[in-house]
């Protein structure tokens, strides 16, 4: 598998490009701002972008995808529960984080599915409370943890459709359960490292151990 994480846009996003070398085809997860350089990080890995995924619907997540969409006619694929929030963000906060309406998605998930990249597959993993449609992306070995799990700090739960309770159940059930060596691939550059392990979160994460 190729994965490079690639921070874009204006709040700190992380973009990840997966890939399978065998077959050059790819999917971005999160193509937030600043397309070029997702699309000159796969010319590099001679990887052709398939799919993009949003790990959930919230406008500094999909804030590229129209220009992902239109270099590449990738497909977009979204849980089915933030399919509204893709589709109605409000054109005062596309202009904030200069971005352009999303496209329809081409394809809606669930909890279970799967996302493809060549013979790279990622397991979808439901995890509302940040927003109503939230997943994280499992592989053995990593997890994208989108704005649920960060590096010592997890996702706002204030913003319409979240809440706290359902957010940290969540984390509980679904994303501490996997095995400690799992690396975490947040949604933002907020940590004082890009990444960590979900071990480590069971260790440290502030927000974990007051509950």
């Amino acid at each position: 598998m190729i994965l490079q994480q690639i921070e874009v846009g204006s709040m700190a996003v992380f973009a990840y490009l997966v890939g399978d070398p065998e077959t050059g085809d790819a999917m971005v997860v999160d193509p937030a701002g600043d397309v070029q350089s997702i699309l000159d990080a796969a010319t590099r890995e001679n990887l052709v972008i398939r799919s993009i995924v949003n790990t959930h619907g919230h406008v500094d997540h999909i804030s590229g995808n129209a220009d992902m969409k239109a270099r590449t006619g990738a497909e977009i694929i979204i849980h089915e529960d933030d399919v509204e929030m893709l589709m109605k963000t409000p054109s005062m906060m596309l202009r904030m984080f200069g971005g352009k309406p999303s496209p329809p998605p081409d394809r809606t998930v669930r909890d279970g599915d799967t996302v493809s990249a060549g013979s790279v597959k990622l397991e979808v993993i439901h995890v509302p409370g940040h927003s109503p449609g939230g997943i994280a992306l499992y592989t053995p070995g990593y997890v994208f943890t989108g704005d649920t799990l960060f590096v010592e700090a997890v996702g706002r739960s204030d913003l319409p459709g979240g809440s706290w309770p359902v957010m940290l159940r969540s984390i509980q059930t679904r994303l501490l359960t996997l095995p400690d060596e799992t690396v975490v691939l947040p949604g933002h550059n907020y940590g004082r490292t890009p990444t960590s392990t979900i071990g480590h979160e069971k260790r440290n994460n502030p927000f974990l151990q007051e509950v």
